[in-house]
């Protein structure tokens, strides 16, 4: 039988952006932007350039202008047309042959709960899953090397990440054997570990391949931490049948859920766009002056 490859995604996008508030309180945090797009759009434009052209979104209440996004927009079309402005025009009809499902998680349950709503559209393949707020840098090929080494082992891959021993506690984590370079083989995954207790500094983030076992997993799983259903203890749970994989992410990744991590995402995306980074160098110039004295 032909082996399955990875032609779906998953895109999370169904909680409450608690710590962009007031602005996320009507909006979704997804559709904060990051220079010109917003930011579930890097997630596309990086599963679209592995060759992924089916989306899944999981949402949740004040969500629709994820739709609206990423649907026609006859009346705007008309004036660009009208307008002349022809560059603009191709720019937001560049993932329009892209297709998008739309499915509401009517509580926010967690990770694992927002990806087993996922089920009827995956059914028997493979899947990625983005987590549309951690952005990786549009020059790395984090997303095609984890398809790559799914293709090559036949089993889940997660992305993982060297973190300080100070943040462990906001990721899952796993400790695993270096079967070759950036590649580990996973033994045992924790979900937000203390500094502690932690079985290592590799952090998971926000990039999987997903093999459809998961889902049974997902299904039958009690809460964990924080009363939610946690995708770190449904891969604890199939690491019990297969061998999962951790791909060591070594390029650059900006927390987007955090304010902090939002803003440097902000600056260095911009500052790779010709169109605004000469302009915004010299200001972060003139403000690196200001700050001297």
């Amino acid at each position: 039988m032909k082996e399955k490859v990875v032609r779906k995604a998953i895109l999370p996008a169904g909680g409450l952006g608690t710590r962009f508030l007031p602005a996320t309180k009507a909006s979704p945090k997804e559709m904060l932007p990051i220079v010109d797009k917003p930011m579930i759009q890097y997630a596309v434009e990086e599963a679209q350039a592995c060759g992924i052209e089916e989306f899944i979104v999981i949402t949740g209440k004040h969500k629709r202008a994820i739709e609206d996004h990423f649907d026609a927009a006859f009346k705007l079309e008309e004036s660009l047309k009208k307008s002349g402005k022809k560059k603009l025009l191709e720019e937001i009809n560049r993932l329009s042959h892209l297709n998008f499902a739309y499915i509401r998680q009517r509580e926010a349950l967690g990770l694992g709960h927002a990806i087993s709503r996922a089920r009827p559209f995956i059914k028997d393949e493979p899947v990625a899953v983005l987590l549309s707020d951690d952005i990786i840098d549009p020059d790395d090929t984090l997303l095609k090397d984890m398809i790559h080494l799914y293709e090559e082992c036949k089993a889940p891959v997660l992305a993982i990440e060297k973190v300080p021993m100070s943040d462990i506690s906001r990721y899952g984590v796993i400790a695993g054997t270096l079967e070759k370079e950036n590649v580990y083989r996973i033994h045992d995954l924790v979900e937000k570990p203390s500094p502690e207790s932690a079985p290592s500094d590799m952090a998971i983030i926000g990039r999987y391949i997903l093999t459809p076992d998961i889902f049974e997993i997902l299904e039958n799983l009690a809460p964990g931490k924080g009363g939610e259903i946690q995708l770190t203890d449904a891969l604890a749970g199939l690491l019990k049948r297969r061998t999962l994989y951790g791909y060591l992410f070594t390029g650059k990744r900006y927390d987007a859920g955090d304010k902090v991590g939002y803003l440097k995402a902000t600056v260095d995306l911009a500052l790779k766009n010709p169109e605004v980074s000469g302009p915004l160098k010299e200001y972060i110039i003139a403000v690196a002056e200001r700050l001297k004295h």
